[in-house]
């Protein structure tokens, strides 16, 4: 279905999402009609959900369908199939519910341009493969959206430079959708830590998963003909469909090929880093911040299609003294201080007694008392929609995103650059005289423009 609202052409469309270093003026903050009247946020929040995928359907258009505080309005996917299963089961949600009228208001959408033109569209929610964040969450800001957008928020640190500082002129609303924060024993352990429980902190160690590269086809094949390839390509080389590149047609659960392809993804490195590191800047206190030095070896998978690392180690000193060490291995996240340590372990089990421990069990039992740190303990979906109703920060905004996206970029470029030491500027997010580690920042130029059927 098409709404009325001219669509932008991909040119100008690509020209303004991806303009990193322009100046962007600040704007008073304006609340729509659905805001303030019938659909005001004690009613409802209108929404917009973008990327059908496994990610969508298995995990986050539930939470906002099952929310007494929202109706989902628009779904969008540039794979034909996708978008009818994500259509059908919002429809079946609300026909279940008996919800009048809302059943048959979602509508469905190819082009997310589409949706954030729609003037009663309040905030939309981003699942796309990562190269597509950046640049669908600064379009959707700069038409006045409030966004939540699945982590790794972007793919260069400029582009998020820019998404962080449009966030704030513009005044809206933002949450990265990663569910750590949210998760008991990594919330019980940055909340030990910033009190002080291990006195001063010294080191932090961080694990992701190790990538896994089956065998599969990697011929070059006509597009299935439900996917519009250019359109999921976007701002990405032109290059010929090869299955492995996008995911398995009409499949909900297998795990995407394009999430080992360094032309939409940066891999592990990015893909869970983002989860265990935005734990570790967390309890530094350093999650607006960032190291002041960075170094890091890895090795890539030289498959024709995957290439992302497959093994790396990585290094970094904050300004305060505090050593992060980051490798490929367990996920898990582990503070060390002068009185002890506490790890936790990303574990399935939530019984488990491996999931939180500590040097001594009785530093798990300490009491936050109430003129100490305390910080919020809520779902990601909830903490979005709590902050779209009441205009409050969200537990985990553009900024803190920024920050632990470019992280996990940082270590990524010291290996792009061969393994090299660097030393990072965080008030200006530069390296210091290193000119090849700051082009990396940038986002590379844009393949030639296409235009929409």
């Amino acid at each position: 279905m098409k709404s009325d609202a001219p669509l932008l052409s991909r040119r100008r469309f690509l020209r303004h999402t991806t303009r990193l270093g322009a100046c962007v003026s600040a704007a008073p903050l304006v609340l729509r009609h659905s805001l303030l009247g019938a659909d005001a946020p004690s009613k409802k929040i209108v929404l917009g959900m973008i990327g059908m995928g496994r990610q969508m359907m298995a995990l986050n258009l539930k939470p906002f369908l099952e929310s007494p505080d929202c109706v989902v309005a628009a779904v969008c996917d540039v794979d034909a199939w996708r978008l009818e299963q994500g259509l059908q089961a919002v429809q079946r949600f609300y026909a279940s519910k008996k919800t009048s009228g809302q059943d048959n208001r979602c509508r469905a959408y190819k082009d997310f341009r589409e949706i954030i033109a729609r003037p009663d569209i309040d905030a939309v929610f981003i699942s796309t493969p990562d190269h597509w964040h950046a640049p669908m969450a600064i379009a959707a800001v700069k038409a006045g959206k409030d966004v939540s957008l699945e982590k790794p928020i972007t793919r260069y640190v400029n582009e998020g430079r820019l998404l962080a500082d449009l966030v704030r002129d513009r005044q809206r609303i933002f949450r990265v959708d990663s569910e750590f924060r949210s998760l008991e024993p990594f919330h019980r352990a940055a909340e030990l830590v910033r009190n002080g429980r291990l006195g001063r902190l010294h080191t932090i160690r961080s694990g992701c998963p190790r990538e896994v590269f089956p065998a599969e086809p990697e011929e070059i094949t006509p597009p299935p003909p439900e996917l519009d390839y250019d359109l999921w390509l976007g701002p990405a080389p032109e290059v010929p469909y090869i299955q492995k590149r996008v995911h398995p047609p009409k499949d909900l659960k297998s795990r995407p090929g394009w999430m080992r392809n360094l032309d939409y993804c940066d891999g592990m490195i990015t893909n869970w880093g983002t989860h265990l590191n935005d734990i570790a800047q967390w309890a530094n206190d350093t999650e607006r911040t960032g190291p002041v030095e960075v170094k890091a070896t890895g090795t890539y998978h030289q498959g024709k299609v995957w290439n992302v690392l497959e093994s790396f180690d990585a290094w970094y000193r904050f300004a305060n003294g505090v050593q992060l060490f980051y490798q490929m291995g367990e996920p898990h996240v582990r503070f060390e201080g002068e009185k002890g340590w506490i790890q936790v372990n990303y574990i399935a089990d939530r019984l488990s007694p491996e999931r939180l421990k500590a040097s001594d069990p009785a530093i798990l039992r300490e009491k936050i008392g109430p003129g100490e740190i305390h910080f919020p303990l809520q779902s990601e979906k909830t903490d979005f929609i709590e902050a779209v109703k009441t205009r409050r920060p969200t537990i985990e905004d553009a900024e803190v995103g920024q920050r632990t996206t470019s992280l996990c970029h940082l270590a990524h470029i010291a290996i792009q650059l061969g393994g090299v030491h660097l030393r990072w500027d965080p008030d200006r997010e530069r390296f210091e005289n290193n000119d090849a580690a700051n082009q990396l920042l940038n986002r590379p130029p844009l393949r030639p423009p296409w235009k929409l059927e």
